[in-house]
């Protein structure tokens, strides 16, 4: 793992607040519903929970590809000290693959299926860039190269067609890579890749972040896939991050009762031959979410009182919980935010 870096300076994210709401005529749907990260040079943020749980829409929200009837209706985004919430569209096109990039779950949302790779490559660069023709070929071979691709001459005149699904996240990966941007948002990028081509591909990508400074939000529904890749652990339900701290402090003591749920349903967790453990209930409907804990009607520890606006508990190795009963009862030392 790469040390986390806390100087004020590495940040290079700052998401304080957010509220992204869709309007629909049953009323307002709370995607994400006030949600605070930080992100600092070099660090990749495992953003992990169950479909519905608002981690994409965050995404989306950050990358400011929210359309209606979604809109972000409060909170800060600050990309290096610049405010992109409220920011105009022409802006925002200017920053986006510059300095951000998002990889998406599918490779094809990001390849044209008629175009040539390096045809893509070039104009991805000189949309952005006058540089000559030449030497945006030269720039997306390097990019080729740093996401691990072999071959990469051969790559570079195919088309997205003639490549396997891991080979096209790659080139999706090395697209998103061509202007060093300050922060890659990966939304469940080797989700349909068999597992050996996922473990290269997250090897690189952990490779990038160390060797290029890049900072990447790792989106998935998968804990053990941010196990061996992320500095940090967001653990996200309902619209809310209801647990952060470091891997290790996330996945060794887990605070919040859906964290050790997740866990304890992953594959290895109990005797051999036994059932997975799975979580009962269903993720609640985001329409007219109440102030309440919404992970209570799931829990096992649940108590009227989590009706009331849960607390946010922070131990004094910055590990957060947002719960009325967390696992690991509240030090002397740990405060309500």
């Amino acid at each position: 793992m790469n040390p986390i870096h806390h100087q004020h300076e590495s940040q290079v994210l700052r998401v304080e607040g957010l509220r992204t709401h869709f309007d629909s005529e049953h009323g307002c749907i709370k995607a994400v519903n006030g949600v605070d990260f930080t992100l600092h040079r070099g660090e990749i943020l495992g953003l992990v929970g169950e479909s519905g749980s608002g981690k994409s829409v965050t995404g989306f929200s950050i990358m400011g590809l929210i359309d209606p009837p979604g809109r972000i209706a409060e909170g800060s985004i600050q990309l290096s000290g610049d405010e992109l919430v409220g920011m105009k569209e022409p802006e925002l096109r200017k920053l986006r693959g510059v300095r951000m990039a998002m990889i998406f779950q599918d490779p094809m949302m990001t390849l044209n299926p008629v175009m040539r790779v390096a045809d893509q490559m070039i104009e991805a660069i000189t949309v952005h860039e006058k540089v000559s023709r030449k030497e945006a070929l030269t720039r997306a071979r390097a990019a080729l190269v740093k996401a691990g691709i072999p071959a990469p001459d051969e790559r570079l005149r195919a088309y997205p067609h003639e490549l396997s699904g891991g080979m096209r996240q790659r080139v999706a990966i090395a697209t998103a890579i061509l202007h060093r941007p300050d922060v890659i948002i990966a939304d469940e990028p080797t989700t349909a890749l068999d597992v050996t081509i996922q473990g290269q591909i997250l090897a690189e990508v952990q490779r990038l972040a160390r060797e290029e400074g890049v900072a990447m939000i790792w989106i998935t529904h998968d804990l053990s896939v941010v196990a061996g890749l992320a500095d940090r652990i967001c653990v996200m339900y309902a619209g809310k991050i209801v647990e952060t701290g470091t891997t290790d402090q996330v996945l060794d003591h887990p605070a919040h009762p859906y964290t050790v749920g997740l866990i304890r349903s992953l594959p290895g967790q109990g005797e051999r031959g036994e059932p997975l453990a799975q979580i009962p209930g269903m993720t609640p409907s985001l329409l007219n979410l109440d102030d309440g804990c919404a992970f209570r009607g799931r829990c096992f520890k649940a108590t009227p009182e989590c009706a009331d606006t849960p607390p946010l508990y922070r131990w004094p190795n910055g590990q957060q919980v947002l719960c009325l009963h967390p696992e690991r009862q509240p030090a002397e030392t740990m405060e309500v935010a």
